[in-house]
């Protein structure tokens, strides 16, 4: 799951990062940094980082959510959603738009859905954003695992696609590490958030994630290795990766993107919801995918207990709410038959996630609706805001759109999505100084040793 940024799914050990939901950044992170993944953080750090961790075993890669950013450095094509500068979020806040419509029977406009084709390479991965499709990707082009898991699920979702999946998936099969999972970037050390994210792909485009294996290791594999143990602190939970010292520290984001990763489902998991349980939920030892995803699911309850929400620490600054990756969280729980556990969340994010969506943009608005339909609440009328309407604004208008007596004479609601299509430029400079921060936290020798051959086009 930009105008701000997630970084969905990655947080490298000791640096509190918060993700790209919203996972890639999945994503939600987007990561992404799955929008998803919450507080801003430049996207560029986001990629700069996932290039340093190229086999390094402890290097976080990242995939970027909503991101903030100065007026756009490329002109904005009219099929983009978002106003902000697509350079590392293009493909990804457009997957998670295009399928959050999807998700509440929004037909997207076919300009939408053909860039988001467009901009596949013949190799069949999606890079961050390519300015100029028509030429040839070449070994400057920075395709990841992240924009192309999240292309395919939403291209799988909508149909029609058959061809441009198919390669993609073929892609992703390609660069899959020998311990079952996959790094952001091809090669790069496997990390719970990006190997979920391709499970979800493979799941939209038919395949079964558990049999799709590399070095006799699934994808399932990797993310039972990456499971703290029960008793213990933070049991339970996943770990975004080993930190460099092998141990697994606990991460929500990564246990949120993991619980749906393990049930073999994507961003869009929860609409189909598990099975109500019995109402025990604790963590018991195992490494039964199903059983794992339970266990994580116990933590992230424990998680957000406290504050109903989860929370971004972000170096030097002070903790904050972390909307994003909290929406992950009412999608995971909802996913394996525990949605009411999440009601809580979802109602904070109801009264507390319009500033940020605003901010965010089209990945920020879409996290917010798969988390609404995973917890069953209206989109239309979360927290008295249409998410249905403010996403729709910000790109190409709808083919389609189902009738909402709501959303038609809400002039609020109007007046609401007009505002949320402008970013908030200002933010940048105060953002890209943190982000700049934290690289150097992270420290530059590591950026400089583990860069890789390829570079953004």
């Amino acid at each position: 799951m930009y105008g701000t940024v997630e970084v969905y799914g990655a947080e490298p050990p000791g640096v509190g990062l918060p993700v790209l939901s919203g996972s890639p950044c999945r994503e939600r992170h987007p990561p992404i940094m799955n929008v998803r993944r919450s507080a801003a953080v430049p996207a560029v750090i986001a990629v700069v980082v996932a290039l340093a961790g190229s086999g390094s075993g402890s290097g976080p890669a990242f995939a970027a959510s909503p991101s903030p950013s100065s007026s756009p450095s490329v002109s904005l094509p009219s099929g983009l959603y978002g106003s902000g500068d697509p350079t590392y979020d293009g493909v990804w806040r457009q997957s998670l738009a295009l399928l959050a419509q999807d998700a509440v029977g929004v037909k997207p406009a076919a300009s939408g859905v053909a860039w988001l084709a467009g901009q596949q390479c013949a190799d069949g991965g999606f890079a961050a954003f390519r300015s100029d499709a028509g030429a040839a990707c070449g070994a400057k082009t920075l395709v990841d695992t992240n924009s192309t898991g999240a292309a395919v699920q939403a291209l799988a979702a909508l149909g029609g696609q058959d061809a441009v999946v198919g390669k993609a998936v073929g892609w992703l099969k390609s660069v899959q590490n020998a311990d079952g999972g996959w790094g952001y970037a091809a090669g790069g050390a496997s990390d719970a958030n990006s190997t979920s994210v391709v499970i979800g792909a493979l799941a939209a485009a038919g395949e079964k994630p558990g049999e799709v294996r590399k070095g006799g290791k699934s994808p399932y594999d990797l993310l039972v290795k990456f499971a703290l143990p029960c008793g213990g602190s933070g049991g339970g939970a996943f770990a975004y990766q080993p930190d460099k010292k092998g141990t697994l520290v606990a991460n929500a984001d990564a246990t949120a993107a993991a619980v749906v990763g393990l049930l073999g489902k994507g961003f869009g998991g929860a609409s189909a919801a598990g099975s109500a349980t019995d109402g025990s939920l604790s963590c018991a030892k195992s490494t039964a995918p199903a059983q794992v995803a339970r266990n994580g699911a116990a933590y992230l309850v424990q998680a957000l207990a406290k504050d109903k929400h989860l929370t971004s620490a972000l170096a030097g600054a002070e903790d904050q709410p972390d909307h994003g990756n909290t929406a992950d969280a009412v999608v995971a729980l909802a996913a394996v038959g525990e949605g009411e556990r999440a009601a809580d969340s979802l109602g904070w994010l109801e009264a507390n996630s319009a500033q940020w969506a605003k901010e965010s943009g089209p990945a920020a608005y879409a996290q917010l609706i798969l988390a609404a339909d995973a917890g069953s609440a209206d989109p239309r009328d979360f927290g008295g805001q249409d998410l249905v309407s403010l996403l729709n604004s910000t790109g190409p208008a709808p083919a389609s759109v189902p009738a909402s007596p709501a959303s038609s004479s809400s002039p609020s609601a109007s007046a609401s999505a007009s505002a949320s299509a402008e970013d908030d430029d200002s933010r940048f400079g105060v953002w890209w100084t943190v982000g700049v921060f934290l690289v150097a936290g992270i420290g530059i020798g590591f950026l400089l040793s583990g860069r890789r051959k390829r570079q953004q086009s």
